[in-house]
């Protein structure tokens, strides 16, 4: 069946679903055929990217082979990150923009392509990667681009908050201080393990009193150690924190986490690891709109970018806001399902 999709900035392809007999719902979330070459662009990050000219070969050589044209090549800036550039593409007519960069990059290209018809395309570089890693997407640049040659779709929801956008998780509290403790330098040299040392350190750390609103139920008031509100559910490392959390169904997982002592984070640990149905220390919420108050200033961040400290982190949930290019067949809940970087 043929679906209308959002309206672009650009010519855009028409959905195509073939025979499928998903709900309507489900189906208008996806596009799987599309005709002729598309116009790329490639969003990269000079400073956390090595051998950009093999890169840049790298993609152009695949496109052509597809028969695409040659891209439109961005370079990230300090004073903009990516939207800016994103945005831009969009603009000159890409359908597709690449982006090659840490987490805090491909939030930015989140930002600026949220709401447009184009599609995000992830080459991971960095240490994070999180949006990759929830949706099973390849580190292999010639293999992401060949995700997006063939065309595979997934609209997906984004998170908002105070004006910054998030397409993975918001957190606030001991997540975040794991992140601002890891540094560059260690995160380089170990890669997933920094955050485990980093995590080390702030076992012990005062907790924060919080009270939880989501949507129009009662407020929660809780000691927690971290809330973290997400839209997927896999943290760094690939470790499944909400179990059930889905990047389309208009909602996004409160997770309250609450260990007192090092016992309580041990078995909180085991249950997430081991993928308990009730992990200890843990409750899981689910809403549209997120507010969460602390009784003093905590460090924040949005996916795995830390941000300014804050007593109040407002998260509202848009839906239906960004194509991802991702593989297909795509009819699992889980996304990352059946990709060969999760098999």
């Amino acid at each position: 069946m043929t679906t209308d999709l959002p309206k672009a900035a650009g010519p855009h392809p028409t959905a195509d679903v073939g025979t499928n007999t998903e709900p309507a719902e489900s189906a208008d979330r996806q596009r799987v055929k599309h005709d002729g070459p598309l116009r790329t662009a490639v969003v990269v990050n000079p400073v956390r990217v090595e051998g950009l000219d093999d890169l840049r070969a790298t993609i152009e050589e695949a496109l052509t082979e597809a028969g695409w044209p040659a891209p439109l090549w961005l370079e990230t800036t300090p004073e903009d990150p990516g939207a800016g550039q994103a945005r831009r593409a969009v603009a000159e007519g890409a359908e597709v923009v690449f982006v090659s960069g840490g987490d805090g990059t491909v939030r930015s290209c989140v930002e600026g392509l949220a709401g447009t018809d184009a599609a995000l395309a992830v080459l991971p570089a960095g240490t994070g990667n999180l949006l990759a890693t929830n949706l099973g997407l390849p580190d292999d640049p010639t293999e992401g681009v060949r995700v997006a040659v063939e065309r595979g779709r997934h609209l997906l929801d984004i998170g908002e908050a105070d004006g910054q956008v998030f397409a993975v998780m918001a957190g606030m509290g001991f997540d975040a201080k794991l992140l601002e403790s890891a540094s560059s330098t260690l995160k380089a040299r170990l890669g997933p393990l920094a955050y485990v040392l980093s995590a080390l350190k702030h076992l012990r750390d005062r907790p924060m009193r919080v009270e939880i609103r989501v949507d129009d139920e009662p407020p929660l008031r809780r000691r927690a150690r971290s809330v973290v509100i997400g839209n997927v559910g896999r943290l760094q490392g690939g470790v499944r924190l909400l179990a059930d959390a889905e990047p389309d169904n208009g909602q996004l997982d409160v997770a309250v986490i609450s260990p007192r002592n090092l016992a309580h984070w041990a078995r909180l640990a085991w249950g997430v690891l081991r993928r308990h149905e009730h992990v200890p220390r843990m409750e899981v919420h689910r809403g549209s709109r997120i507010t969460v108050t602390s009784d003093r200033d905590q460090p924040c961040e949005l996916d795995g970018d830390v941000i300014e400290p804050r007593r109040e982190l407002a998260v509202t949930v848009r839906p239906a806001a960004l194509w991802l290019c991702v593989y297909q067949p795509d009819r699992s809940p889980d996304l990352a399902e059946g990709s060969p970087r999760q098999s």
